[in-house]
């Protein structure tokens, strides 16, 4: 009898462990689970994220705000003290910010042109590509706005395909560039600081953005009226620049803050009373900074 319970005991032993065992039990709590894990299959990593904040070649395109114009000297480029490449320490570019001194001198190009409007856009973009840069900055919409008259500015729609133009461009050769789109100034609040000045109003009457800056003292109901038509102008530019970067997911939008920027006269070219001073240019810089190391994009 004795025998016969022994047995009978051994017997639920085994069946006890054999169930135990299929089942991935331990007196461990778990621990052949774990095993397994590591054992088997290997965690699937983490995909690359699109943006990426840290690219180690930058091209510009736009107009002359990008080149710089009129912060040096009257009536020239000065690329060196342009936000987007320059290597001007006063300004500390985005190109330098990104890649150091001398990355930006080997790795960083400006295809800007002063005068430059959105229909000259996608030879720039095409000039860009060619040096298969990991970011392009754009920066363009001033002089659409900035004609004889209002009714000669860009149309909306015109400005619109000349943007998708321009990212078409850009993504047939380059399909994975990042772009950074700064938004374009507000030209009311310039039109509002520089007036302050008696020496910027009369440099304006040389024909310094006659849509919004002539007759700079009128405040009769047709130049305010002329002043809003070119303001709402911009800021329809502005809207498109947001609605056609969101179609791209490796473009991001400023989300207005080069517009939204609360500039003064300190950042005003002392030449033109309009375009960036050296002391503007390095704002601009920092705010695309801002934007282009940031872990997700403005909304």
């Amino acid at each position: 009898m004795r025998i016969r319970r022994l047995r009978s005991r051994a017997a639920l032993a085994v069946v006890t462990a054999a169930v135990l065992g299929a089942a991935g039990c331990d007196g461990g709590g778990g621990a052949s689970s774990g095993a397994h894990s590591k054992s088997g299959t290997a965690a699937k990593a983490k995909p690359a994220p699109l943006w990426d904040s840290s690219p180690s070649s930058v091209a510009a395109v736009g107009d002359s705000i990008t080149r710089g114009f009129d912060a040096c000297t009257v009536l020239s480029d000065c690329p060196e003290v342009s936000w987007a490449t320059g290597s001007s320490a006063e300004v500390d570019s985005l190109a330098v910010r990104l890649l150091g001194r001398t990355g930006a001198a080997e790795r960083s190009w400006n295809y800007a042109e002063t005068g430059a409007r959105m229909a000259d856009l996608p030879a720039q973009m095409t000039q860009a590509a060619a040096r298969r840069p990991q970011l392009v900055t754009v920066m363009v919409g001033a002089n659409d706005a900035c004609r004889a008259s209002a009714s000669a500015m860009t149309s909306v729609a015109d400005f619109r395909t000349g943007f998708e133009e321009s990212l078409r461009t850009l993504r047939r050769a380059l399909p994975k560039t990042q772009v950074y789109v700064a938004s374009v100034p507000n030209l009311k609040r310039l039109w509002s600081q520089g007036r302050t000045n008696p020496l910027g109003k009369e440099i304006w009457k040389l024909g310094i953005c006659p849509s919004m800056l002539a007759d700079a003292d009128a405040l009769d109901s047709a130049a305010t009226e002329r002043r809003d038509t070119v303001q709402d102008r911009v800021e329809a530019y502005n809207k498109v620049l947001e609605q056609v970067c969101a179609t791209d997911e490796r473009c991001r939008f400023d989300g207005g803050a080069v517009y939204d920027y609360r500039f003064g006269t300190d950042q005003l070219s002392h030449w033109d009373w309009f375009h960036p001073s050296t002391n503007g240019q390095a704002r601009l810089a920092e705010i695309a900074y801002r934007r282009v190391v940031a872990r997700t994009p403005v909304t």
